[in-house]
């Protein structure tokens, strides 16, 4: 079950399924897409994700399904891709508190969201092998580009899972908490972002994009950074933040184009 609230500007997602551990079949999927674009049509400034029970998310529900005719191609290419574009383009900045097992597709959800706080109890890696399946939803390319080559296939070959801690310390996701301080703070970002200045947070976070998918150089990266400061001095909050400097004073902005 996918549980939506909005408080204060702030969305609020829950998978609360933990006698699955919040694995996810098709329709859990598809109801996910749809709390996202509730919360984007209600226009939150920040959004937190989050699982009940003992684990995040241990991905694909496969407790149903007939490996003879499983849609691999229709979930994952399908149904898996588009929620993570959706997620991942979610015009606010979007946090996640991740604890216990967060494989597949749950692994997936942490790639797509801009930033994952993890429980130092956090399971993270590639625990497929014994399936004769293989790593989906983006892990490989999280893996190899913050782990490198042979650490990935090591990860793979020996379906060793990471513990919270080794994957802040590899640089795999923000910070470590303690299982019972994770939820909070988690909460307590997504408040302080959705209270900022929203635009320019979009701004970055379309930069951050750009330099991860088109890979941007330098250079080019710095053209890309001044057409944002320019389209932002437009913005109420630019002239907000101007004058609550100049009058030292805390800003208050809207978040609004």
């Amino acid at each position: 079950m996918i549980e939506l609230t909005l408080h204060n500007d702030v969305a609020y997602v829950v998978l609360n399924a933990p006698e699955k551990m919040n694995a996810l079949d098709e329709a859990a999927v598809r109801a996910l897409d749809a709390a996202y674009a509730e919360a984007e049509a209600a226009g939150v400034r920040a959004l937190v994700l989050r699982g009940e029970g003992r684990a995040f998310c241990a991905g694909r529900d496969i407790s149903a399904v007939d490996p003879r005719t499983d849609d691999v191609q229709g979930y994952l290419g399908g149904h898996v891709t588009a929620l993570l574009h959706r997620m991942s383009a979610f015009p606010a900045p979007t946090f996640a508190a991740a604890h216990g097992a967060c494989l597949g597709v749950g692994l997936g959800l942490l790639i797509a969201t801009d930033v994952v706080y993890v429980a130092d109890t956090a399971k993270i890696g590639s625990p497929f092998a014994n399936l004769g399946a293989t790593l989906d939803s983006g892990g490989h390319a999280l893996f190899v580009e913050r782990l490198g080559a042979h650490r990935t296939l090591d990860l793979i070959y020996s379906g060793r899972l990471m513990s919270g801690a080794e994957a802040v310390a590899a640089g795999l996701f923000s910070q470590v908490f303690p299982a019972a301080e994770l939820a909070d703070a988690t909460v307590q970002a997504a408040e302080h972002a959705a209270a900022g200045a929203t635009q320019a947070f979009l701004a970055s976070k379309h930069l951050v994009a750009a330099l991860r998918d088109e890979r941007l150089g330098l250079w080019d990266s710095m053209t890309a950074e001044t057409a944002a400061q320019v389209a932002l001095c437009d913005t109420a909050d630019y002239r907000e933040g101007f004058a609550a400097f100049q009058q030292k004073r805390k800003p208050a902005f809207t978040g609004r184009p």
